[in-house]
């Protein structure tokens, strides 16, 4: 499977909450970092494990994909019921038909204030 469709199987797998077959899809020694938090996930089943254990009421739209051989880079979005509208921009290594490693940047949508001088220059989104 080509690298862009096994990051699109991620993403696909993660909206059904397939989590065994998401945890097909990754190295056993998986590593993904998520700066935003200052987090770094060891290990498949970390990252299948929190991400199962997430609190329900999320969807996930896949935006886009882009692959350069093998670094595929998505971004999603997660609108979630009570917690808000999240953006995620996500660079994956895939070898031998596994993601190995990842960084993902989460973020909530206007979560950080436009500053003032900008305002003549942006339209809010």
């Amino acid at each position: 499977m080509e690298p862009k469709n096994i990051v699109r199987e991620l993403w696909d797998r993660m909206q059904a909450r397939d989590w065994s077959g998401l945890g097909e899809l990754l190295a056993d020694d998986l590593v993904v970092e998520w700066p935003v938090s200052a987090e770094r996930i060891v290990g498949r089943e970390n990252y299948v494990t929190i991400n199962a254990e997430y609190p329900e009421g999320w969807a996930i739209n896949v935006l886009r994909i882009v692959e350069d051989g093998e670094v595929v880079v998505s971004e999603v979005e997660v609108p979630h019921g009570t917690r808000g509208i999240f953006r995620v921009a996500s660079f994956w290594t895939v070898r031998d038909g596994h993601i190995v490693d990842g960084r993902e940047y989460w973020t909530c949508l206007g979560s950080a204030a436009s500053p003032q001088w900008r305002a003549a220059h942006v339209q809010r989104v």
